[in-house]
Order: structure tokens, then sequence, then C-alpha cells
């Protein structure tokens, strides 16, 4: 009998559709049926010996939110026997609805409930707690989960005893995972977590990966991928990180729809095993980024969110380096510009943060000006081990990019049929923060924020702290005007302030979405293993 390894995962949701995830432990068919008579059924397809299966569930009605039960070959798995959570649901919003949605970063897996946790309660596990606490308990519509779901080269002490069974950890890469088999094991580690489990059940997620998906720094100039290039780990790790991810997350950002017309992943299912077909996937990722694209856009009702792959889709030539290709560049302008009257509200996921304190901003622009030779190759040589050594690979280390986000923001922002606000989300720094962007010579007439929110559970240093609060003062700033100075750097074609942090700790932000009203809210766990609002702010009106 087929068994549920890992799942269900409640993802793409729309006004009639739904998409859950599973695994299962042997071929079967997958089955999701709903209290209101709505469902659908999915075969499963293999890669690397793990069978998985995408229902499509029809059938679903606005203003709705009926349970369901998962089978395998017509056996209930799902849920639980005894389970102490509430039934998963899914919710189906009406017409002009709230549009709540929840986001951060940055999550290693939580330790057993019996084990002692040295980084504090997990911000997603507290969140889960109170939506299975409170039936009434106001729940977000989607959680954007912005990057380092998995941390492919910071494994917990029970995996490194795993993986100590497997092979020789005096051999590089050591105790970081290798293959696609030690990549569902982080999965399994971080989305079994029982409070995880159903929370992924039953409010519907987007997700993107940021570096620790794969390797701290992942594509931080062409000199390091040289580097990693020469190792004899690096390209099985590479494409396991990319294949694993394509099954576990990317897979469920696109909609029916979008999943017809992917030849990946027709392929995958045609045949008995799709490992061959997802691994051609992965190697053409890996020889030419712009092949492949990881980006999505969903809109949910009038609120559009455009999720930007700032990893996989860099240039990484000197003399062209961007944050995204000439193609990533053209589709991010085309999400953003085109029927721009239909949302209310633009949100711009990006792992990494577009605005930074000033200080940190300053510095990756003077880095990457000295890496492009503007003080020639000492000072280049230099450039590149700071570059590496203080991870200076933020969207103010691509200059060009930086540049023409900001414009294309201040395009969207200053049309007669602009959005109420732009708002660009981002973690991966492991504190929150709040900063409005303005231009010198004009701009969007429309409030445009950063809003940072890292981590959901890591460990936050005390150094990086002192850092990060240093970075926007005043002395900060003008010790960074020093830096760009030194590297001829271009004043930036935006100026921000910061409104709101810096906030440490295990956190989440989150955005409600009104009419052309957007309010924002981040909550951070205390020692009482619940979540307590620290910043509330009407962005909008």
């Amino acid at each position: 009998m087929a068994e549920l390894r890992l799942g269900p995962l409640l993802r793409y949701t729309d006004g009639s559709c739904a998409t859950v995830w599973v695994e299962a432990s042997r071929p079967c068919t997958a089955e999701v049926r709903c209290s209101d008579g709505a469902g659908g059924t999915a075969p499963t397809f293999q890669v690397a010996g793990h069978h998985y299966a995408l229902v499509t569930v029809t059938g679903l009605a606005p203003g709705t939110s009926p349970s369901y039960e998962v089978f395998l070959d017509d056996a209930p798995v799902w849920p639980l026997p005894g389970s102490r959570f509430p039934p998963s649901v899914i919710r189906v919003p009406a017409a002009g609805d709230d549009v709540r949605v929840t986001f951060g970063s940055c999550r290693w897996a939580a330790p057993p409930a019996d084990g002692k946790d040295p980084v504090g309660p997990d911000a997603l596990d507290t969140l889960a707690t109170r939506l299975a606490a409170g039936p009434d308990a106001v729940r977000p519509d989607v959680l954007l989960l912005l990057g380092d779901q998995v941390y492919a080269d910071e494994t917990s002490e029970e995996t490194r005893r795993w993986l100590a069974g497997r092979r020789d950890l005096d051999r590089a890469p050591g105790s970081q995972v290798t293959d696609y088999e030690e990549y569902c094991r982080l999965y399994h580690e971080s989305w079994l977590d029982p409070e995880i489990r159903w929370l992924l059940s039953t409010v519907p997620s987007f997700m993107i990966f940021d570096d620790h998906d794969v390797v701290d720094d992942w594509n931080t100039s062409a000199a390091w991928l040289a580097d990693m290039r020469a190792t004899d780990w690096w390209q099985e790790r590479l494409l396991s990180g990319l294949m694993s991810y394509w099954v576990h997350q990317h897979l469920g950002n696109l909609s029916p729809a979008e999943l017809a017309d992917d030849p990946t992943w027709a392929a995958v299912r045609a045949v008995p095993d799709g490992t061959d077909a997802l691994r051609a996937l992965a190697e053409r990722a890996d020889a030419d980024s712009a092949s492949v694209r990881f980006s999505y856009r969903r809109d949910f009702g009038r609120v559009r969110v455009a999720m930007v792959d700032s990893r996989a889709a860099r240039v990484l030539d000197e003399d062209r380096r961007a944050m995204l290709g000439p193609g990533e560049a053209a589709w991010l302008r085309e999400q953003i510009l085109s029927d721009a009257g239909s949302y209310d509200h633009l949100l711009i996921g990006t792992s990494l943060p577009w605005l930074l304190p000033h200080l940190v901003h300053d510095a990756e622009a003077w880095d990457a000006a000295l890496c492009a030779g503007e003080r020639g190759a000492r000072w280049a040589r230099f450039g590149e081990r700071l570059r590496r050594g203080a991870d200076l690979e933020h969207w103010a280390a691509f200059p060009r990019s930086f540049a023409d986000l900001a414009g294309l923001i201040a395009e969207a922002g200053s049309r007669a049929d602009a959005p109420a606000s732009v708002c660009v989300l981002s973690g991966d720094v492991h504190h929150g923060y709040v900063a409005r962007a303005s231009w010198p010579s004009g701009g969007p007439s429309v409030p445009v924020v950063q809003l940072t929110c890292s981590p959901v559970h890591n460990s936050v240093p005390f150094m990086m702290r002192i850092g990060f609060r240093f970075g926007w003062s005043a002395t900060a700033r003008l010790l960074g005007r020093l830096l760009a100075r030194h590297g001829r750097c271009s004043r930036p074609p935006v100026r921000w302030r910061k409104q709101g942090g810096p906030w440490f700790g295990n956190q989440l932000m989150t955005l409600t979405l009104r009419g052309r009203s957007a309010h924002l809210r981040l909550e951070r766990t205390g020692r009482d293993a619940a979540l307590h609002t620290v910043h509330e702010a009407a962005l909008t009106g």
C-alpha cells in the first residue's frame, strides 16, 4: 500500500481551482476530495527513485473554504490518524475580498519538539500554532517564502549523522549535501515538522530560491563560479539543487495552464523515470541561464506579484554583469507594465533587498567598481576577495541592474493607471526594516517601499546587529559617500529613508491589501513561543 511520505502542500490557487503536491512511497494515483464535492486525481511521476504527484483540484467556488482529504489508491492518508490539527482547507476568496500576504525568508529546520532550539521559536511554527488554536483566527491568503527554504551548506547535527552513514565527511564538501537524495533529506527534515506540515497543507504558498538553497554566495561572480567548477563536487551539487527545487518548490508556483505548456513537465511525466529529463533542464540552466525561467507572476484579485529569480538569472561576466539577463529583465518589464490598470498593488518579490542600509549599498557599489577595474588590477583583486568574504552581491553590487529596476518602478508608478503602492519584498539579511524610496528628479506619485523580513528561523550574530544599525546612521552615510567617491561611482537614481527597524529575531511580515489601501504588520516570536506585533503602519492613504 502506498504511504504519504511528504505533504500535502497546498500551492497554486485561484477562483476555481488549486494544486496540491504530495510525495508517496511508491507509484500510485493521488486524489484530493473536498467536502463540497470538488476534487481531482493525478498519477505519480518518478524522479531519482522518489514518487510525486501534483493534483489539480477543480470545481471550487469563490467565497468557500471546503476541507479536503488526500487518498493514495483510494486509501485515506490525510489527515493523519489522531491529528491534533484542524482539517486542512482550500480557501477560495470571493471577488473584492481583502488580500493578506505573509512573507519572510531564511528558515533552518526547527529541531524536534523535545529538542533545544538555539535560535528561538520558529516564526512559521508559531503562526501555525496560532491558526490551529483559533478557528476564527485571521489567516494569510498566501505565504510568500523568499529564499533559503533549505540550507544545503549548513546541515543539522541529525542530518550530518545521516550523511556520515552514506559517505566520508572528511572529503569535500564535507557535511554539506551533494546529490538529489541528500536534498530530499533536507526537504523531509524541514517539511515534516508537524506545524509546518499542517500550515503548508492549508495556506497556499509560493516560493523562490536564494543562495543557501544551493550554497552560500551562489553566483557571486564569474571568478567565484570558475573556482566552484574546478571542484569535483560542484556540478552534481548544482544540478541536484536545481532538480530538487523544480520538484519541491517550482512546480507549485505554476498554474495548471502554465504546467500544460511546460515541456519539462510533459517530458518528466511521459516516461517511467523522469530523472534524465529533469537533469537536462538543470544542465540547460547551468549552461545558459537565459534558457530556463524560474521567475513567475501571480495575481491575487487586484494584487500583482512578480517573483524575480535574482540568483540563477544573473549575468556574471564582469563587462556585462547584471542581476537579471536581458531576457529576464524584459520579462519583468512586461509583467509590470502590461495591463497595468488591472491591478491596484504591485509586489515585486526578490530574495535580495533592492534598498539596503546606505553604508552597505555604497560599499557594494564601490566594490563592484573595484572589481570592474575602476582603480586598476590590484584593487580589482582586492575587490573580488572582499566581495566573497563580505557577501557583497545584492542589487547594489549590480549597479546597472539597480538603476534599471529603479527606472522600471518609476515608470510604473508615474503612469495614469499607476497602482496605489509598489512594494519590494525581500529577505536574506537576517533582520527586518522598512525603507521608502523617492526620486530626486520627480518620480512615482505613489508610495514605493522596500519591505525586508528575515529570518523566519535562523541566528542573528551580535556583530551583524551592530553593523546594520550603524549602516543607517548619518556617520555611515558619510563613510559610504567616501567609498563611492573612491570607486568613482555614479550617484544612485533613487534616494531612500528608513521608516522602521531594524528589527532582529525570528519574524514575519503581513501586508493586508484592501481596495487601494495597504497596511503592514511585522510580528516577531517571543520567549513564550507566540507572535507579537512590533510594528504596524499604513503604507497608503
